[in-house]
């Protein structure tokens, strides 16, 4: 594990030396092509000057060498060459022939520097020119003076050439952070679809499975009770509501499923939705926990409620009621309520059953102090470890901007309390 920042370093250091070494051998296939070049033109092509002996021949490939590293120091490179350039023509030789080492150095300092460095570099090139040639050649002043158009020519295109390469990086960075959103947003929505089915799967398992294990338990409780007065209408029933539990848990699994397939099929990806449960699903999940044997009271005050909010509601109804069956004991007292008002919904379910540690301990902490009081006075207490059954429900409420503190009740029993704005909710998801 530790040689990762190693072998990713040395890894980088190899592919820059790389990519200095062909850097350097351009540079120098450049300078000696240059080279030859200008010495064929100085020796056999007629210009200004007069033909080189061989201290100007050596003058002259000296004048090429500073272009190797033309682009790791063009500042230098350009200083080197004018430093060698400039005995060349005082000594009157062929002139255009050291004219192409020049322009690439002056070329390189424009790419690479600002444009600053560049207007200097360049007055100082042309001004050294003229001293030199006032001084040895003054009848080379006119020519010099024609050929400090191609020098300006050679920097504004340098300068272009800089300018144009930093807008194109700029373009590609540019698009590089668009990807990277891009990606870290699929990576999110990626997450958030899995924490959804994990929820989705949670909430539909955790509830159907707890009623069949309560509604076995009341068929098993009749068969063995009293085999010689057999109550051949209360084992029908249960098993009646064990198979009808079954049915729904199959439906709702099913939807899930096909939501899942609908994304792999490129019908919705993770955008897919299926039908948001609601509050008209409450008396449902009321019904099926008065099957497996709690009593069960159910008030809803409250209309228009927003579809996430409604879903929200529901999946924590739906939970608060599995837990108060699986840990309230037989025959548990259970009361639900969900009121509107206030510009929010505020959701209830308080049993009276003695599993108030079982689901702390089974769930998880609610976040209330060991007074029996929390900020909102609902007289909860309790603590524990996190869990997924109540982490589940504070994610539904966060998902549409809401609470739930849950926990054991002062009075006995355990509650869940959820506060939920009616003004959101219409973007959330199953």
């Amino acid at each position: 594990m530790g040689s990762g920042p190693g072998v990713g370093s040395g890894l980088a250091d190899r592919i820059r030396t790389a990519a200095g070494r062909d850097v350097l051998r351009y540079d120098t296939c450049l300078a000696a092509v240059l080279a030859v070049a200008d010495c064929v033109i100085a020796l056999y092509v007629p210009g200004d000057g007069r033909r080189p002996d061989g201290l100007g021949m050596a003058l002259l490939l000296a004048v090429h060498v500073p272009l190797v590293w033309r682009r790791r120091r063009p500042m230098l490179a350009l200083w080197v060459l004018v430093v060698l350039v400039a005995p060349y023509h005082a000594l009157d030789n062929n002139h255009p022939a050291a004219v192409a080492p020049a322009m690439v150095a002056l070329y390189s300092v424009a790419v690479a520097g600002t444009a600053r460095r560049t207007l200097v570099a360049g007055t100082a090139v042309v001004g050294v020119t003229l001293a030199v040639n006032a001084l040895f050649t003054p009848h080379q002043i006119p020519e010099f003076l024609r050929i400090s158009g191609w020098i300006v020519s050679v920097l504004i295109f340098g300068v272009y050439v800089r300018i144009h390469r930093q807008y194109v990086a700029s373009v590609l960075e540019r698009a590089e952070r668009a990807e990277r959103t891009r990606e870290e947003e699929a990576r999110r929505r990626v997450a958030e679809e899995r924490l959804r089915i994990a929820r989705d799967l949670h909430d539909l398992l955790a509830h159907s499975i707890t009623l069949v294990g309560v509604q076995t338990s009341v068929a098993a409780h009749v068969l063995a009770a009293d085999p010689d007065r057999l109550d051949r209408a209360a084992v029908a029933k249960a098993l009646d509501d064990i198979a009808e539990t079954c049915r729904t848990a199959r439906g709702e699994l099913r939807g899930t499923l096909e939501v899942l397939r609908e994304g792999e099929r490129g019908g919705g990806g993770i955008g897919a939705r299926g039908p948001l449960p609601g509050l008209d699903g409450v008396p449902d999940l009321v019904g099926a926990a008065r099957a497996a044997g709690a009593r069960v009271e159910v008030e809803v005050t409250v209309d228009d409620v927003p579809p996430g909010v409604g879903a929200a509601a529901y999946r924590i109804v739906q939970e608060a009621l599995t837990n108060a069956v699986r840990h309230g004991g037989e025959g548990v007292g259970i009361r639900v309520w969900l009121r509107g008002g206030g510009g929010v919904l505020r959701v209830a379910v308080l049993d009276d059953g003695a599993g108030a540690a079982g689901q702390v301990d089974a769930e998880g902490s609610s976040g209330w102090d060991s007074s029996g009081s929390d900020s909102s006075g609902s007289g909860f207490s309790g603590s524990g470890s996190s869990g997924f059954g109540l982490v589940g429900m504070r994610e539904r409420a966060r998902s549409v901007g809401g609470t739930v503190d849950a926990g054991p009740r002062a009075e006995g029993g355990f509650g869940v309390e959820a506060v939920l704005p009616l003004g959101t909710g219409e973007g959330w998801t199953r």
